[in-house]
Formats: structure tokens, sequence, C-alpha cells
């Protein structure tokens, strides 16, 4: 019989690459959402689409009865009390996987692991805060949801990403830095261009998921990243090599970007201390990560093909420029 995945979200970014790979590892595939986004499996046949709402109780017990999934993938619970409801639905499901973050440690070490670094907490205002700062309070709530219960006897697992970048990354952030390789010789990285910031491809996120699925432990995180952790000038160095051309990276400390009236905060993916994850737990289950070249040139393609630049993230190159002028002079 053919296995069956549940996958609430499934059409942006981490969760349509997850369709993806199980339909590639022969599962039939749901999916649930609001139907807000286009959907790209809307043709294929193997994918079953339900709009839902998933914070509806309702909603996710339709689309338990209607795909009677043995796995389920929970690509959009941002609050602990989505992940509390859904593991109440799913408690009788082969596995339920969490999706996590790496932003749910609540120690800056190197690197950060499963099980020894310890958690943010979360009270009950962070808990139902929206705000940007409360996401890794958020996260590491649903972790210890995930992990009463599977104490109860629930088949749930937890899987932490750190950043996850690749084709259809809606969050543009590496789109900026791949747009200044494509549209500038020199490119201004902040600081020594060393600061570390672990990422993820998001191709392996999808692996990561369903290997955890298979063959994960119930009550247990893993995190998933690239098994080689590059610095960001390393990264602007990988996007030229896709790229096949050439880029000066211009480091900047906050002397120079000063004359920009910039900070070493303005640039995306910009991190003071390294953030390192530990993905030997998830290697032990049999999941390997592509290789950097190859990945990188996957995004690239995809990057070149769609209307994305990460403008967004744009410190202002007309600053930029008032700092190099700055270093030429030095």
């Amino acid at each position: 019989m053919t296995d069956t995945a549940l996958v609430i979200g499934g059409t942006r970014f981490i969760g349509r690459h997850t369709v993806q790979d199980l339909l590639d590892n022969g599962y039939a595939v749901t999916m649930l959402n609001r139907g807000n986004h286009e959907n790209p499996f809307a043709d294929d046949e193997r994918v079953t689409h339900i709009e839902g709402d998933r914070t509806d109780r309702t909603d996710l017990r339709t689309a338990k009865l209607s795909a009677e999934p043995d796995v389920v993938v929970d690509c959009v619970a941002y609050y602990p009390a989505d992940v509390e409801e859904a593991v109440d639905v799913f408690a009788d499901v082969d596995a339920y996987v969490y999706i996590s973050s790496g932003s749910a440690y609540a120690r800056e070490e190197i690197p950060k692991r499963e099980g020894e670094t310890p958690l943010c907490e979360c009270t009950p205002e962070q808990a139902d805060s929206d705000d940007h700062d409360t996401y890794g309070n958020r996260k590491a709530e649903g972790d210890r949801i995930v992990f009463e219960a599977a104490a109860e006897g629930v088949n749930a697992m937890a899987v932490r990403p750190c950043i996850v970048y690749g084709p259809h990354d809606y969050t543009e952030r590496l789109d900026y830095w791949i747009d200044r390789v494509a549209s500038h010789d020199r490119v201004v990285v902040p600081g020594d261009g060393q600061n570390v910031w672990h990422r993820a491809y998001v191709e392996d996120v999808a692996a990561a998921l369903r290997t955890v699925a298979e063959e994960g432990e119930p009550g247990e995180a893993y995190n998933v990243g690239d098994r080689r952790v590059v610095t960001l000038a390393e990264t602007v160095e990988l996007i030229a090599d896709a790229m096949d051309t050439d880029c000066e990276v211009v480091t900047a400390g906050e002397g120079a970007l000063a004359a920009g009236d910039l900070e070493p905060e303005d640039f995306v993916l910009y991190r003071d201390y390294p953030h390192v994850l530990d993905t030997c737990k998830l290697s032990a289950l049999g999941w390997e990560s592509t290789p950097l070249d190859e990945a990188m040139a996957a995004t690239v393609a995809e990057h070149l093909e769609s209307d994305r630049d990460g403008s967004e993230h744009d410190p202002g190159r007309e600053d930029e420029e008032r700092v190099l002028g700055v270093l030429e002079t030095m």
C-alpha cells in the first residue's frame, strides 16, 4: 500500500519542497492550507488539496478523515496553541513532525546541540504574540509540547532548521546577495567577512522532515543545516562561482561603514556571534546534505528565472558606494 502524508501548508517554500520530496519517495500527499497562495501542484493528480485553516480544529479533523495520513508534516505551526491542537488531533498517526527552528535555542554556544543547549522560555504573553522577537520562544514552547505529547504515547518529533535558502525562497534573504553579485563587480560585506550564520538548503530540510518521520524517535528533536558551514564572504564567492563570474568581496568594518551611515546589522544574514547547529543526530538516521556548490547552483538558477531581487533587504547602494570610496583612500 502507498504511504500517505498530510502536509499542513505546502505551497510556498519549505512546504512546497516537502510535498515534492514526499512525492519523489512514493507518498500520496494531501495539503491543508487556506488557498491564499498559488498551488504549484494543482495539475498533479497525486496531490489532494483541502482548503482550510490550520487553527480550526474542525478543519484539522476534516483533513485527517479525508487523507487518513500515516505521516503529518506541520509547516505552519507558529504558535504553541497550534502544536497543542495538532498533537491531539493527530495523536494516532505513525509520525507527526513539527517544524521548529534553530531560533528555539536560548544560549549562544558553538555548536548548538539537541538536548544539551537550553531552549528559550516562553511566557503566556509570548505564546500569543506575533512579534518577530518572540519567534524563538514560541518555537521552543512548541518543542516542549511535542516532547510532552510523546511522553503520553504520541509519535511526535521536531526538526530545527537554521536559516533556510533555496529555490522559491519568499524571504529573499539570499536573493539580496545573489542580486548584488549579478549587478556589481564589487560587493560590500560587513565586518571582516568571517561572520557565520549556519544555513540549510531547502531540499535538505524537506528530506530531513521525511527522514525523521520514517526513522526518528518520538520525543526527539533534530537539527538540520548544511554539512559545511561557510562565512558570509565565502557565501558571496559561492554565488559568484555558481554564476561563473568574477566578484570582489570588499570587507568593511564599522568605521568604514559609518561613512555610508551603515552598520553591520543593516546587511541581511549578518550575525555578530556565530550560529552553528550540530547535525550529527540527524545524519545518524541516514540523512545527507547536498554539496554546497550544487545547492547554490540550483538556488542561483531559480533566482535568475524569478522576479525576486531581495530589494527589501537593500541597505542602499549609494551608501555602499560611499563606503567603497572611503576604503579606496585608506
